[in-house]
């Protein structure tokens, strides 16, 4: 019984010594995207240029040290944002016939042209359930911009992902 509660004891020092030895180096998970070189620079545009979505993209891409040039050159990539379009769909409703729960389809739609080469055009879909109480619209309209958000962060996400994933020839 000795032996056990020594080796458990062993055990939870040794975790707890690692532990913050990994905190004090100043490890930390930061979500960063590890992004071709020929990426690191390149002009961002958007159908619509002050969206969301496009500020988000531009926040995730400079915590990645991407510099995001404000004119566009031929030999530089570019990142167009060419949809960004919420809908909606009906997914229950209350006996008096409003709706009770709603689907939102968050889409979508971007290219990505490397320098001197033909755009490859992305899309994709997220969904969400959300819902609905007419006695809480004020919350309820509050909840909705969080999901929107939260959305929005996603998707952001998945382009920086995605661009992660390309592989460039020289």
């Amino acid at each position: 019984m000795v032996s056990v509660l020594k080796k458990i004891t062993q055990v939870a020092i040794t975790a707890c010594l690692s532990l913050s030895m990994l905190v004090g180096c100043g490890f930390q998970l930061r979500g960063d995207f590890l992004l071709a070189p020929e990426l690191q620079t390149l002009y961002v545009s958007s159908v619509d240029k002050h969206g969301e979505l496009t500020r988000i993209v531009k926040q995730h891409l400079k915590l990645n040290d991407v510099n995001i040039v404000a004119v566009p050159k031929a030999e530089l990539p570019e990142l167009r944002i060419l949809k960004d379009e919420l809908n909606r769909r009906t997914l229950s409703v209350f006996p008096n016939g409003q709706v009770a729960e709603y689907e939102i389809i968050y889409t979508v739609k971007y290219q990505l042209r490397l320098a001197n080469q033909n755009a490859q055009e992305f899309s994709f879909d997220l969904y969400r359930d959300y819902q609905d109480d007419p006695n809480r619209a004020l919350a309820k309209s509050r909840e909705l911009a969080l999901l929107l958000g939260e959305m929005r962060k996603v998707a952001a996400d998945r382009i920086l992902r995605n661009m992660a994933t390309i592989q460039i020839d020289s």
